[in-house]
């Protein structure tokens, strides 16, 4: 079986919950061990909280039984497709039955960060996830691809590369069009500032580069993210 991290544990929120319930970390513990078997003491959980340790998968789930949230509460800013299900307390094959993938495919897919699901299913995986376009390309873990294709639009004819974006982000393709033509010139206008007399780039490029360098960023300050 793969080994996963540990999704990012909310410490401030965990402790905020504990003291909201009236709970000192010894009532934490002890809910632990005996509602889920889980061989945990007062120590430890005053650890997670002041961000010295952190919870694995199992531990989070048990803590937000404990704690009466979701497990979505104890998770801070999900990026992975497995933290965003997990914050949405879905199971695994749950998920995967609702956006329409065989589960055993879609294991395999969270397990290497790679959504290989056709747009319908992207479509439904945003909708069940209440996924942000920005949030979904990072997810399923497109964010290189998707700089590659920018880039490749910037530098020829963007109009040759909305098909191409429009399958890695689910985002209207006329407003696609809209963004990748200005991302275009504002690259172009660039490049041709740098060989006017008054360019400061000196020929070598950097001022290009650079605006590649960050064209991912430059696509979500244009788009709706």
């Amino acid at each position: 079986m793969p080994v996963h991290p540990s999704p990012p544990f909310n410490a401030l929120a965990a402790r905020r919950l504990r003291e909201g319930l009236g709970m000192a970390p010894g009532h934490v513990a002890y809910g632990l061990r005996a509602q889920y078997g889980l061989n945990i003491g007062p120590d430890l959980v005053v650890a997670w909280e002041r961000g010295q340790r952190a919870p694995d998968t199992q531990e989070i789930t048990a803590l937000a039984g404990v704690l009466w949230c979701a497990v979505g509460d104890l998770i801070a800013a999900p990026g992975t497709l497995r933290e965003h299900r997990m914050a949405r307390g879905l199971g695994a094959p749950d998920l995967a039955r609702m956006v329409g993938v065989d589960p055993v495919a879609y294991q395999r897919m969270e397990d290497s960060g790679r959504w290989r699901g056709n747009e319908r299913q992207s479509a439904a995986l945003s909708e069940v996830l209440g996924l942000s376009p920005r949030e979904f390309v990072t997810a399923t873990g497109r964010d290189e691809d998707l700089a590659e294709v920018l880039c490749s639009a910037v530098t020829t004819r963007w109009q040759a590369y909305v098909r191409p974006t429009a399958k890695l982000v689910p985002v209207p393709r006329r407003q696609l069009e809209d963004v990748l033509q200005r991302l275009h010139a504002d690259y172009q206008s660039r490049m041709v500032a740098t060989l006017s007399w008054g360019g400061s780039d000196s020929g070598d490029g950097a001022t290009g580069r650079e605006f590649l360098n960050e064209i991912v960023g430059h696509f979500w300050r244009l788009a709706p993210a």
